[in-house]
């Protein structure tokens, strides 16, 4: 089945008209390439672009193997682009496989040491040479574990825009098994195993599963291990069980080390562990969430949260033994808001009580403080509200605030309509909300 990716394709469209190196990046396999050379393509050829016009390169197939080299990758575009009026596309897939190269007519024992580097063509400089042309549009992807997008877009001097694939939105998803089974049994089948594309296309539990347990042995922390050269892989392991068990709990390095040495499999350090933490988060495996004092208007850094770019990863890191739908509700929310283009912050509100005729300093949180523009939400997850307790410790923190932006609860209900209480707070269900990728919009 085809996904139709509407909305990173509308981006990618959108972005002919900018003179810039468009760089997509994202997770191993969400689905760069297919958007890249199927969809986008598509859309070319459909637009009215000749294939002559078109000029693909996938580095990772053997065809374009001596591509590899920075000075043929250049001769082999620049030989293939037609100069007429008309645009012509250059899109390319894995492009850090592309190799820094010296010059033949260059001696390099001759040159000063703090200018030999300068005299090798990398693939940077043949981008922004081709830039120099005229009708010339160029889109790339970067395995992110293997070079970072900053790594690519430092070498573009300002002249390079991101942007970024996600795996499948519950909308995207959706459609994939609307025909064969009720609402409850599809938000659990995402909730549990994600929304990389090609998953999402596989039929059974079994399928399912042994895929992306394939994945995440094989290729993820095999990747960043090797990126980075670590000789103790066993350590990045404990590292992402241990954070991907604690998603949607308020964390730091030093917690997470001392989780790890409590183990008595592995010793190390909270320095350690925030470096293995950025490497995580380079490549897209953990995304993180900060503490915001919502009154104090200032940022915590004693702790913060860290969410599973796609949940199916994180559950089968771990096995598939830890699928609490309610934790897993909130990373889809936060990863759902992080998609529609919100910064997103843990909030804290402080409140200052008597007690015993003592003042005390009590700290309440709101799951998410999203921010886009000028625009601010304050957005609670909670799986069920069974009774109208529940319902007051889930709206406590949220009736502390009087600064007048909105304040949405979303639940595991599947109801169609939002509704408001008597305090303003907007009640949304999770189908409505991850349907309708307008409905906060609407509001």
């Amino acid at each position: 089945m085809i996904i139709e990716r509407k909305v990173l394709l509308e981006q990618l469209i959108n972005a002919k008209s900018h003179h810039l190196v468009k760089i997509i990046t994202g997770i191993r396999r969400c689905g760069k390439s297919f958007l890249l050379f199927k969809l986008f393509k598509k859309h070319l050829v459909d637009s009215g672009i000749s294939q002559d016009h078109i000029i693909e390169i996938n580095l990772e197939n053997p065809v374009f193997k001596n591509l590899r080299n920075a000075i043929l990758f250049d001769k082999y575009i620049r030989e293939h682009i037609i100069k007429d009026d008309k645009p012509t596309f250059v899109l390319i897939d894995e492009i850090q496989l592309v190799g820094k190269v010296l010059p033949p007519d260059i001696d390099i024992s001759k040159v000063h040491p703090d200018d030999k580097e300068n005299m090798y063509v990398t693939f940077h400089d043949v981008l922004n040479g081709l830039l120099n042309e005229d009708n010339i549009n160029i889109y790339i992807t970067g395995s992110n574990a293997k070079m970072l997008s900053s790594d690519i877009a430092t070498g573009f001097r300002g002249r390079s825009e991101n942007i970024e694939v996600t795996p499948l939105s519950f909308a995207e998803f959706y459609p994939t098994m609307e025909n064969q089974c009720e609402f409850p049994e599809i938000i659990r089948n995402y909730f549990v195993y994600g929304g990389l594309p090609e998953c999402a296309n596989l039929k059974t539990i079994n399928e399912k599963e042994k895929y992306l347990l394939n994945l995440v042995q094989t290729i993820y922390l095999k990747d960043i291990a090797e990126r980075h050269h670590l000789h103790n892989d066993g350590l990045l392991d404990a590292l992402t069980n241990t954070a991907m068990s604690m998603i949607g709990g308020l964390t730091n390095p030093n917690k997470l080390a001392n989780a790890i040495v409590s183990s008595g499999v592995y010793k190390t350090n909270p320095t350690t562990v925030s470096k293995y933490l950025s490497y995580l988060e380079n490549a897209f495996l953990l995304l993180q969430a900060k503490r915001y004092d919502v009154k104090g208007k200032r940022y915590l850094s004693n702790t913060c949260k860290y969410y599973a770019s796609d949940t199916g990863i994180r559950n089968a890191r771990l096995n598939f033994r830890q699928n609490e739908l309610s934790h897993l509700m909130e990373n889809v929310i936060y990863n759902e808001l992080r998609r529609r283009g919100y910064s997103i912050d843990v909030g804290i509100v402080e409140k200052i009580n008597t007690v015993d005729n003592k003042k005390v300093r009590l700290y309440y949180e709101i799951d998410f403080v999203a921010t886009r523009a000028n625009e601010k939400i304050y957005i609670q997850s909670a799986f069920n509200i069974p009774d109208n307790e529940k319902r007051e410790q889930e709206t406590y923190s949220l009736r502390q605030i009087n600064d007048g932006f909105r304040k949405i609860i979303i639940t595991g209900d599947a109801y169609e309509k939002p509704w408001r209480d008597e305090n303003g707070i907007l009640f949304m269900g999770i189908k409505a909300f991850l349907l309708d990728t307008k409905s906060l919009d609407l509001l």
